[in-house]
């Protein structure tokens, strides 16, 4: 794993084998942020980042300046793992172990990017949840981006805020806007 661009362009990460993660791909990341770079602007961003893994989003992001992340994982690993490289790597990610659904139900800040790549095992009416509570709680800041990861197999296009989709490689992002 590594971060693909800014400050910290081409560092080379080492997870641990035995995190439970199925982590975004280089090729996937590297186009997602080259479709986000060039539509919004980072510098006084915020991101929340939902079923966070390894951390690989969250450190592109803190990688290329964006005031803060929030990177959120219910797996003690993970989180541990997370915070370790933030601190080291001196990004501004502030990691906490919760359950999404149950953080979302109390969410109390809106966010201008939230990324949330949930386990491919979700469902549809599980998407539907993680969707609906998100602009129900007006967790995405007016101009903001909600970007979903989920397999090809998946399709979210009829949600509530679809934007569109886009396929790499099997890995499909859903965009949804306010």
């Amino acid at each position: 794993m590594r971060i693909i661009s800014g400050t910290l362009k081409g560092r080379r990460l080492q997870p641990p084998k035995n995190l439970p993660v199925r982590p975004t791909t280089d090729r996937a990341k590297e186009s997602l942020f080259n479709i986000l770079i060039h539509q919004y602007d980072f510098d006084e961003a915020t991101v929340l980042d939902l079923f966070a893994g390894t951390g690989s989003i969250s450190y592109e992001f803190a990688s290329r300046g964006v005031k803060q992340v929030v990177a959120l994982d219910n797996n003690v690993q993970c989180v541990n793992f997370i915070t370790k490289t933030a601190e080291n790597l001196a990004l501004p990610i502030t990691v906490v172990r919760a359950p999404v659904l149950r953080f979302m139900e109390r969410i109390s800040t809106s966010y201008n990017f939230i990324f949330a790549d949930p386990p491919y095992a979700f469902n549809i009416e599980e998407y539907r949840e993680l969707v609906e509570t998100i602009f129900s709680k007006n967790a995405l800041q007016i101009g903001g981006l909600l970007v979903v990861e989920h397999a090809e197999q998946m399709d979210l296009s009829a949600l509530t805020h679809f934007r569109e989709a886009r396929n790499y490689g099997g890995c499909i992002f859903s965009f949804f806007e306010v």
